[in-house]
């Protein structure tokens, strides 16, 4: 249980990092005009293939950190 305890906050810093730069590598083909408002018709588009994998990825290591969160919380 100690080891899971110490383990946990270096997982939740590689799960971080590892996050940040797949949200970082993914593109975005709408632009900064889309933050504020604009480009909403460009929005809809399929992802193939390493966009689709990073997409994909991205939210595993997401729900992967939650998870670690939730698991310190619990310790």
């Amino acid at each position: 249980m100690e080891l899971l305890r110490t383990a946990i906050p270096y997982a939740q810093i590689v799960l971080s990092v590892i996050l940040v730069a797949l949200v970082l590598v993914q593109q975005n083909d709408a632009g900064v005009g889309a933050a504020f408002g604009g480009g909403q018709d460009s929005s809809f588009h399929v992802k193939r293939g390493a966009e689709k994998t990073i997409f994909v990825v991205t939210i595993i290591v997401s729900i992967l950190f939650v998870a670690t969160a939730i698991i310190a919380l619990v310790l």
